[in-house]
């Protein structure tokens, strides 16, 4: 791979082979034309394709000039169906992770973290049965919501009657590679630390390879939308019918010329986790609600109950120096263990505080969204995490706005039924 950069200079002192180019791919004509079909200039960054040998403008590639320095052979989107995605310089940022601490011993509040982890199957629970709804896809519909409420966790077992489209089973972490990009940016959760870091996806991809892995990391803020993975997800039908946003978002040709707020994408996440991964005690962002589809793999769920009692708790418990050392299910009463396995769709209403063990490599879709039903808890755990001074990342999108847009909606439908009445 060579770049041209945006000064004219070439970053790899390999002779130019623009004049001899011997043309492998016919997707092109000319070694020295991008897309756009026009020339390189001295101010514009240009990287050549390692498949076909042609040079392509880092805007028309979505590309930019300090990307390419971590690329070890760039492969043009056209190759890339014969050659694979883009390969990666390996940088070695799993490994510069500082676990010395952890080895040696002087560091209590992780090892103690890592500890419970380890004796989770050897904890009491109470059964999933004695918490969980099973219905059919069939069952699952807006008549059954609208006359029993959403305050229990579903499990569906099959996809039939969902109304819900997801990859096959056998999707590998490079064929999601290839559906996001090698250089789309991850949030890496270090289970030991249960804090974050960065990885590009053809690096996610180098250490889910990894026969023998040194660290336990975890994906599980992937989202898809945009992308041609999206393309191929549709949430369950049931979800599409409540969600504000699917509901209550303007269409873009709808949208006043001075709107500026984005629409927000959190309808289509993929989750990747190798086995080991542990998810701490959370209520998800804004007291959404949760679908959830593992294709390979399975999950264990420890779920508790979102009661005044206890959402009190979890509030002290988040705020607290013992959290990252506290098995927050031993400080309630009830803590229920479900086990979702590949294939099966969980959903997860307003509030519930869950923790997840994965106890093998799995790949997992699903979104969260906001509705009708619960809308008092929503509000409250949404006051909750303005309390913590949650960082804006960690927060559902524009939740104010689509609060208010939800809010004229609903307000008009009341008032067409109250009309109806009166006639």
């Amino acid at each position: 791979m060579r770049v041209k950069s945006k000064l004219g200079r070439r970053k790899n002192k390999a002779k130019s082979k623009l004049s001899s180019h011997k043309k492998t791919n016919k997707h092109k004509k000319a070694p020295f034309y991008c897309y756009c079909r026009t020339r390189a200039r001295d101010t514009e960054f240009m990287i050549q394709c390692d498949g076909c040998d042609i040079w392509y403008h880092g805007s028309c590639v979505e590309l930019r000039e300090e990307e390419a320095d971590i690329i070890d052979k760039y492969f043009c989107p056209p190759c890339r169906t014969e050659h694979g995605p883009i390969i990666l310089k390996n940088r070695r940022t799993i490994q510069r992770l500082d676990y010395r601490e952890i080895n040696e011993g002087t560091s209590s509040h992780d090892s103690e973290k890592l500890g419970f982890i380890h004796h989770l199957k050897n904890k009491k629970f109470l059964s999933q049965d004695d918490v969980l709804i099973y219905l059919t896809g069939n069952e699952l519909t807006e008549n059954y919501l609208s006359t029993n409420g959403f305050s229990k966790p579903i499990l569906v077992r099959s996809l039939e009657g969902l109304g819900m489209r997801v990859p096959p089973s056998d999707l590998t972490i490079q064929d999601i590679e290839r559906y996001v990009g090698s250089l789309r940016e991850l949030e890496v959760i270090d289970t030991l630390k249960q804090t974050d870091f960065k990885l590009k996806m053809g690096e996610w991809t180098r250490y889910f390879k990894e026969l023998d892995r040194k660290h336990i990391l975890n994906v599980i803020s992937l989202e898809v939308s945009n992308t041609e993975l999206g393309d191929i997800i549709t949430p369950p039908k049931i979800v599409r019918e409540f969600d504000w946003v699917a509901c209550y978002w303007p269409e873009s040709k709808d949208l006043p010329h001075n709107w500026f707020l984005s629409k927000p994408q959190v309808q289509k996440y993929c989750l990747m986790s190798v086995q080991g991964s542990y998810t701490d005690f959370h209520i998800d962002f804004g007291g959404s609600s949760v679908w959830y589809h593992p294709i390979k793999g399975k999950k264990i769920f420890y779920l508790i109950e979102p009661t005044d009692t206890n959402v009190k708790k979890y509030e002290r418990w988040s705020s607290s120096h013992y959290q990252s050392n506290t098995f927050f299910g031993d400080v309630v009463d009830k803590c229920y263990q479900c086990e979702i396995n590949a294939g099966e769709t969980m959903f997860i209403p307003t509030g519930w505080i869950h923790a997840v063990y994965t106890p093998i490599d799995s790949i997992v879709f699903g979104g969260n969204y906001l509705t009708k039903f619960n809308i008092p808890l929503q509000l409250k755990v949404y006051n909750i995490e303005r309390n913590l001074d949650t960082p804006a990342k960690f927060l559902y999108p524009n939740y104010e706005t689509l609060y208010w847009l939800a809010g004229d909606q609903l307000l008009q439908e009341v008032n067409s039924r109250y009309y109806l009445y009166l006639m």
